[in-house]
């Protein structure tokens, strides 16, 4: 797709494909996607001086109004709105009133993070696999607790009732430049996984977060509900966000072409990770009910890596014709993605920085009998978090504060809550 970069192209671009309404888009502190509609007369003024809205609830609580400002390098048409009076989106930086940027700005954070990389003399790139669930609808369009068939892993129609509403999902995304690769219908009922290509870690937290949008979007318009919550069913597969990263120094990549060929880099880079993936837990898992998943049907608990074993926290993926990367396996749609990817890199250059080992006996393979595990419970993993270093050299310390208490009214209702189960469908489902 062309990409404008001027003013004059952008408002060029609005007048020759019929634009009549644009979609400022932006990722709310809890990855959410939130946005304002603009009227193409009004892009001017969003380039040259933002658009301005009420962050109350949104953002940081002591900033109420922000500005948001078009990354011209984000436009997208949404493909399910009519062709005639066009609708685009733009995902926009976020800056104070008085246009200097927002620290909490967490895409801009996620940006600065890539280019220290840079710096150090690293590429990366990410990509994910994210599940999810359809389920069917009652006369009023109203989600049920359904699923939509009852198919299993890789099932085909007339098991797989879920196939025309993934194709029209994935053209969908295709047509927007979101570079899905491949789909498939998962282990449990209803529930399906799609794939996407790497590509630069911002662009990938992108396409994450509006992926969520077309996912509901088109199953709302093929009569079904698409829910992403970690563990609808406590007897089936949870549905995770596996997050793919390739690193590469000098043209290659620094995991090597087998485990047995990992630079010490790599192996550094993992066991940053391994060695901070609890203290950012509740980032990559901010919800209740993400917490039942682990240590279940497929789903790790234990903090290991491994090649070959199917159920390690990180997974080293080596296949011909694709880049050696890894594949890191906990996290689940309800992530901010910014903050998450930018976890994950901090996480894995800090190790590359600190010379840190990689040991044997992380290996799955090495069984998990004295292995640390993941945080049991949303309350571990805020606790952890809020105490931890790394933490809160990473974030802006607003973030991370306004980030746990919302964690922590989230555990006290829970708690407060008569039926647990009940609790966490009303929140997630």
């Amino acid at each position: 797709m062309f990409f404008p970069e001027t003013e004059s192209e952008m408002l060029d671009f609005t007048e020759e494909n019929d634009v009549k309404f644009i979609r400022m888009t932006f990722c709310d502190t809890f990855g959410n996607m939130r946005n304002i509609a603009i009227m193409p007369r009004e892009l001017h003024r969003a380039i040259t001086c933002g658009i301005p809205f009420n962050a109350t609830g949104l953002m940081e609580e002591t900033h109420q109004n922000l500005l948001l400002k078009p990354d011209s390098s984000t436009l997208s048409f949404l493909p399910w709105r009519p062709q005639s009076g066009r609708v685009v989106r733009f995902f926009c930086t976020i800056h104070c009133m008085d246009g200097t940027p927002y620290e909490g700005d967490l895409r801009q954070n996620l940006r600065n993070t890539m280019r220290q990389i840079q710096k150090d003399g690293y590429e990366c790139n990410m990509g994910t696999r994210c599940e999810f669930y359809l389920f069917q609808t009652d006369m009023d369009g109203n989600p049920t607790r359904i699923p939509c068939d009852q198919g299993g892993y890789l099932d085909v129609a007339p098991l797989d009732q879920c196939e025309n509403t993934r194709r029209e999902i994935c053209l969908s995304l295709d047509e927007m430049g979101l570079n899905p690769t491949t789909s498939c219908h998962k282990h449990g009922p209803g529930q399906n996984e799609i794939n996407f290509a790497c590509s630069n870690p911002l662009t990938a937290a992108d396409n994450m977060i509006h992926y969520k949008t077309v996912v509901k979007t088109i199953a709302a318009q093929n009569g079904f509900y698409a829910s992403f919550m970690p563990k609808p069913f406590p007897d089936c597969s949870g549905s995770a966000l596996k997050i793919i990263m390739d690193i590469k120094k000098d043209g290659k990549s620094i995991f090597g072409e087998s485990h047995e060929f990992i630079t010490p880099e790599g192996r550094s880079f993992i066991a940053g990770i391994l060695g901070r993936v609890r203290e950012f837990t509740m980032f990559s898992n901010p919800t209740v009910n993400s917490y039942e998943r682990f240590g279940l049907r497929a789903a790790p608990s234990h903090i290991n890596w491994s090649e070959e074993n199917r159920i390690p926290l990180i997974q080293l993926l080596y296949a011909p014709g694709r880049e050696t990367s890894i594949e890191f396996r906990s996290a689940d749609a309800y992530c901010n993605p910014y903050i998450t990817f930018q976890m994950l890199l901090s996480a894995g250059m800090a190790g590359i920085r600190n010379h840190e080992e990689l040991t044997d006996t992380m290996n799955a393979a090495s069984g998990d009998d004295d292995l640390p595990t993941l945080p049991r419970s949303l309350q571990e993993s805020i606790t952890l978090a809020q105490n931890s270093r790394f933490v809160q050299n990473v974030l802006p310390k607003s973030i991370v504060r306004n980030f746990s208490a919302a964690m922590q009214k989230e555990v006290e209702a829970y708690h407060a809550a008569g039926d647990a189960q009940e609790f966490c469908f009303e929140r997630y489902f």
